[in-house]
């Protein structure tokens, strides 16, 4: 048997979006800015998949500017807002366990010369409101804390973020970054106050290599890409139409019926959350059920280093992941697990369990069945 757990790293795409895709790489392969008609037909996949992306928003479809994914759209969000911006001041704000594809651009921009404040999380992974609201400044274009946090779920109080900056300075932005979060939740940016929403299309069950980024037409945002001024000049170069088409069929696929798809999610989240408690020596670090995200479930394995325990399911058809995937090309210690106050003796001993559609409570009998029969030896082994 087979188990795949590492949905938060990566999805199995929908049957409809490997058609589309296939399609739209061997039949309608034009160039969208092609002035003849093949090319107006692969024109037309991007405007339906940004009518479909608009629609599940309830945005403008001019706000939806496609990408390479979700570091892009966050490298966008960060770098090009502060560009655009930097007249006004030169201080943001993020929280302290943001994904690398966040903390990395903040880390260029400090830099520049922008100073950087780091809001810390409590042990659930939220962020201090009040400290926020102090934290704000005359001179603060933005605010930018993650939607749902990659490694242990956590669903930070956007609203709530978003009033909060508008009574403090309205002239700041917000951005969200939205990668863990979209498709899982019910998102509206204009009533939430959300100016900045950033999306990839393979945490959905759509292609790798592509996402979006919702930008309210009010925000002033410079491109990092030039040349031939598509999408409204604010990112040049011939447009993805297979990977765009391909998420326009996700996301269409996703908000089918959509609260029965969650429902799903949280059931399995539920079950692993009850299978891995009766485990002796198993400790859960993300928010149980509902108060967290639906398909995240983070566990502490004591006496086992993950990378061994994870090798070891790997050789049982499981799949799982020791941390975030956009950082495994630099092992260390995971400073959301830090931050939300996980013992130091377990940082090394995590494992992230990611769910998606396609799973079921079978695979996660299998993969408790494997734990029960794995952990004892290996706690074993590192004794010796």
């Amino acid at each position: 048997m087979q188990a795949y757990f590492d949905n938060s790293a990566t999805t199995k795409v929908f049957d409809s979006v490997r058609d589309i895709v296939v399609k739209t790489m061997t039949e309608d392969y034009a160039n969208p800015s092609a002035r003849h008609r093949k090319g107006m037909e692969a024109e037309n996949y991007i405007r339906a998949a940004r009518a479909v992306i608009a629609k599940s928003l309830k945005v403008q479809e001019k706000e939806i500017l496609f990408t390479s994914g979700g570091s892009e759209s966050n490298n966008m969000a960060l770098i090009g807002t502060a560009m655009a911006n930097k007249r006004a001041g030169n201080h943001i704000i993020s929280s302290n366990i943001e994904h690398p594809s966040v903390y990395n651009p903040l880390g260029f921009l400090e830099e520049q010369g922008y100073k950087v404040t780091y809001l810390p999380v409590d042990h659930a992974g939220h962020i201090d409101l009040t400290q926020l609201e102090e934290s704000i400044r005359p001179e603060t274009i933005l605010v930018s804390v993650m939607y749902v946090n990659n490694e242990v779920g956590t669903v930070e109080p956007v609203e709530e973020i978003s009033r909060i900056i508008r009574r403090k300075n309205p002239n700041t932005l917000f951005h969200a970054d939205a990668i863990q979060a979209y498709g899982k939740y019910e998102i509206r940016p204009k009533r939430q106050g959300i100016d900045l929403l950033s999306v990839s299309a393979h945490k959905l069950h759509g292609p790798k290599g592509v996402g979006f980024l919702y930008i309210d037409s009010r925000v002033k945002i410079k491109p990092l890409i030039y040349g031939g001024g598509q999408q409204q000049g604010l990112r040049s170069g011939t447009e993805n139409v297979p990977g765009v088409a391909g998420m326009g069929a996700a996301v269409e696929e996703m908000f089918k019926d959509h609260p029965k798809k969650i429902d799903h999610l949280y059931e399995l989240k539920e079950y692993a959350e009850r299978k891995l408690s009766q485990l002796p020596g198993v400790t859960l670090n993300n928010p149980p059920g509902r108060e967290g995200a639906p398909q995240i479930v983070s566990a502490s394995f004591e006496g086992v280093k993950s990378e061994v325990l994870l090798h070891a399911l790997e050789e049982k058809g499981i799949y799982v992941s020791s941390g975030s995937a956009c950082s495994s090309n630099h092992p260390g210690l995971s400073g959301t697990l830090k931050g939300v106050g996980v013992r130091q003796e377990l940082l090394d001993s995590t494992l992230r369990f990611s769910f998606g559609l396609f799973n079921t409570k079978e695979e996660i009998d299998y993969a408790a069945q494997q734990l029960e029969e794995i952990l004892p030896v290996l706690r074993r082994f590192s004794r010796k």
